[in-house]
């Protein structure tokens, strides 16, 4: 097969490449094609941020900065995209860029070796805030962090750096011009076709029609998860077809009663538009996975590959999501944990692809009762970690009742599950001790999880009723009870 060529703008020139392998990464890419060496090899999972770098994408309200893990990003998947590595920030004449200069002022760099990640990260905070005239408070340096991890433990001084780096003499990186680089390259002719080794289809319409000649070509959407397959299992694949160009695919659409995302959809955006219905769920989908995970991977991606450690899912079906499975020629709707049927497998056919997932929005009905919801994720470390169990739980409550019940569970089956004995036991009863107390047992009896690296079989169990007794005491009011309430991270502020 013919193997496409990747095009994107760097240091204000149109680099082209040719002959890259599919499932090549962008770190490979940088360090032994490019010898851009700046940029760190770390845990090579997306863990660490040492890979870090910033892709430029144009949209129509200009230019967009994502900082992402160059260890799990296919290098095909920054064709059309402008990207900076740590290489690329000091000017002509070697004057730092306030990243860069702050970072020296602050005493941020200890051992050096996470610094290009941190750096890169906070230019990607420098474009999207700093330059868009915005502060940056503590708890958005924190968080926009996320995912870098510092092996001396220098937190504090890096999040000094982020916020110096608006005292700092202004730095551009010339948007108007790079813009029309980025629409060039767009508007130029692709030397793809439907026989290429890496296929990125721009329409839904190409999509379907790709899905349905290429069955066996490893489908992509953001690459968090098929990253790992490259990197740890040493997996090779001939041909590769790419969601994330598809236009439709890219929206969040608004209805009346629920959310329209669509599989390309990058989870920190997807995680916005479910916080703007539900402010409260900022705290999990800050702890979902670090920035520039969330900033690659999509939320169609994650609820396709179907983890039972993944977090999106017993969210999603606790708020009672469904998915939309398309193929060429029709599309059918089901229940979110109906597209599960065991570890990692799934109901689409081959020629069929995850399109949408729909989200209801909370019931304004005051008949209906009000809505109740919390979600909890249970991992070793507070942040960038995989759960051991998480737990949705969304109750519908009105006179002290419980007039409905839904709860999504993770990590205690081969797939994400539905807790419907332990809904079964809430529903309809009164909202007190009693019924959680009741709840909690039929809870814990509900699942057979298993013991791994990450929890005892005995501890998930536990934990599981904990949890439920926990939702309890918040819905009375009582805070204090765990760390989302502290400050995050309060030893660094």
């Amino acid at each position: 097969m013919k193997s496409q060529e990747i095009r994107f703008v760097r240091r204000g020139e149109t680099v082209t490449l040719q002959g890259v392998p599919p499932d090549r990464t962008l770190l490979d890419l940088l360090r032994d094609d490019l010898a851009c060496t700046g940029t760190k090899e770390g845990c090579g999972e997306g863990d660490c941020g040492a890979c870090t770098v910033v892709l430029g994408e144009a949209t129509a309200d200009g230019m967009h900065y994502r900082a992402v893990n160059s260890c799990i990003r296919l290098a095909h998947a920054v064709d059309g995209l402008a990207l900076w590595t740590v290489e690329d920030l000091a000017g002509p004449d070697g004057a730092l860029h306030p990243a860069q200069e702050a970072m020296v002022q602050c005493h941020g760099s200890q051992c050096g070796f996470c610094t290009p990640g941190f750096v890169m990260s906070l230019f990607g905070m420098y474009q999207n805030h700093v330059c868009q005239g915005k502060p940056v408070s503590r708890a958005r340096a924190r968080e926009d962090l996320s995912g870098n991890l510092c092996r001396c433990t220098g937190y504090r001084p890096i999040i000094d750096a982020a916020q110096r780096m608006a005292e700092l003499p202004r730095v551009s990186v010339g948007e108007p011009a790079l813009l029309r680089q980025l629409q060039a390259l767009a508007a130029a002719p692709s030397d793809a076709d439907g026989n290429a080794d890496y296929l990125a289809p721009r329409s839904l319409a190409d999509l379907l029609d790709q899905r349905a000649r290429h069955p066996q070509a490893q489908l992509v959407a953001g690459c968090t998860d098929v990253g790992l397959w490259v990197t740890k299992q040493h997996r090779q694949f001939a041909q590769v077809l790419d969601l994330t160009r598809v236009a439709e695919l890219r929206r969040i659409e608004h209805y009346p009663n629920h959310l329209a995302i669509g599989a390309a959809v990058p989870l920190a955006d997807a995680f916005a538009a479910l916080e703007a219905a539900r402010p409260h769920l900022h705290g999990f989908a800050s702890r979902f996975a670090g920035l520039p995970v969330r900033n690659s991977g999509t939320l169609g991606g994650n609820v396709a590959n179907g983890s039972p450690i993944g977090d999106s899912m017993p969210l999603l079906i606790a708020l009672g999501a469904s998915v939309v499975l398309m193929r060429r020629g029709g599309h059918r709707e089901m229940p979110l944990e109906a597209l599960y049927i065991g570890y990692r497998q799934n109901v689409m056919a081959p020629d069929e692809v995850l399109a949408w997932i729909k989200v209801p929005l909370p019931v304004r009905n005051a008949s209906e009762g009000t809505e109740f919801l919390r979600v909890y994720k249970i991992s070793k470390r507070f942040d960038d970690d995989i759960s051991a169990v998480c737990l949705a739980v969304r109750l519908q409550l009105a006179h002290r009742r419980v007039v409905s019940a839904s709860v999504g569970v993770g990590g205690v089956a081969a797939t994400p599950v539905r807790a419907r004995r332990t809904e079964a036991a809430l529903a309809g009863q009164p909202w007190s001790a009693d019924t959680v107390r009741s709840a909690a047992e039929v809870l814990r009896a509900e699942f057979q999880p298993i013991s791994d690296m990450r929890a005892s079989a005995g501890y998930r169990t536990e934990v599981l009723g904990n949890l439920l007794q926990r939702l309890w005491l918040e819905s009375q009011g009582v805070q204090d009870i765990n760390l989302e309430t502290w400050t995050t991270l309060g030893a660094l502020a």
